[in-house]
């Protein structure tokens, strides 16, 4: 690497025809990069420069170098400057790992608004539920709801899915609305757990209160969740932008409106730091635009 930087520094000073305006336009002191060349000339052996008070002029030796030089440098810069087009608008193939209802509900329109903004990346996206993993299959990036397990993958924290509690006014009307945490045990609650007894956790501005609750249901879907207490079938804990639409045309009504449940984080998960820029734009895509979009839908869940 050392050598390609002094033959690039050998090209600027033939360039600039002398070490003076060289060292200006490289930013570095005159005497540094002559005493570069001269180390540059004593490694191959040969002299390639006559050097005089007033100029420079290339030895024979340095008339063949120089062009061989020239060609390597202008290619390293070529190189550089299509990377910057390439980040500018990324190119390739995106492949993600997506959570199911996550991305179906919520990550869509981002996903289109995306597509649409760099229209020379295609997309290969996984949404089943199983993790993948990401050092032994071809994925860029996978998104995932929770705290990541895994500390040998990079976490890229895009935001905090604020939960509160749902049911619908049919269901409220039916089994009356409780009025504190400790009345959820008489309710039917929709939870995503696998044993038949969950205990939920809730927080208010001064307290927190653990709750068990039962439900005829067990599910690991939040979009099935979703879908069963507008179909009046019990009370759920969910993020507040995923039953935003809800909320909005009157399916789902929040309770226990100074109580909620614990935020669920999602990150972009990835191998390594070093990113191509197609996924280095769709992470910065996300984690800006899920922010704005978040805030939209807290505040149409909160009315």
């Amino acid at each position: 690497m050392e050598l390609l930087n002094d033959m690039a520094l050998f090209v600027e000073v033939v360039r600039a025809r002398g070490f003076r305006l060289a060292a200006e336009a490289v930013g570095m002191p005159n005497s540094t990069v002559s005493r570069r060349i001269s180390a540059l000339e004593k490694a191959i052996g040969l002299r390639l420069l006559h050097r005089t008070t007033r100029k420079i002029e290339l030895t024979e030796a340095g008339q063949v170098y120089f062009e061989r030089c020239k060609r390597i440098v202008d290619e390293a810069k070529l190189a550089h400057e299509q990377l910057g087009e390439m980040l500018a608008q990324p190119t390739g193939v995106l492949r993600a790992s997506l959570p199911v209802d996550f991305a179906n509900i919520y990550l869509a329109p981002l996903i289109a608004e995306f597509a649409r903004r760099y229209p020379g990346i295609s997309f290969d996206f996984d949404l089943t539920p199983r993790l993948v993993d990401l050092v032994s299959e071809p994925f860029d990036v996978a998104i995932r709801m929770g705290k990541p397990s895994d500390s040998n993958l990079v976490a890229r924290q895009l935001a905090n899915l604020s939960c509160h509690l749902y049911a619908s006014p049919r269901y409220l009307d039916q089994s009356g609305e409780p009025s504190h945490p400790a009345d959820l045990a008489r309710h039917e609650c929709l939870g995503f757990r696998s044993a038949r007894t969950n205990v939920w956790t809730l927080y208010n501005a001064m307290e927190s209160a653990e709750v068990a609750v039962t439900s005829r249901f067990q599910l690991n879907s939040i979009g099935l969740i979703r879908r069963l207490a507008s179909l009046d079938q019990g009370i759920a804990i969910l993020p507040e932008e995923i039953v935003a639409e809800d909320v909005g045309e009157g399916r789902l009504r929040r309770i226990l409106p100074e109580w909620q449940g614990s935020p669920i984080p999602v990150y972009a998960m990835t191998e390594t730091r070093l990113l191509p820029a197609k996924t280095q734009r769709f992470i910065e895509f996300l984690r800006e635009h899920l922010e704005h979009k978040m805030a939209g839908a807290r505040g149409v869940a909160q009315r």
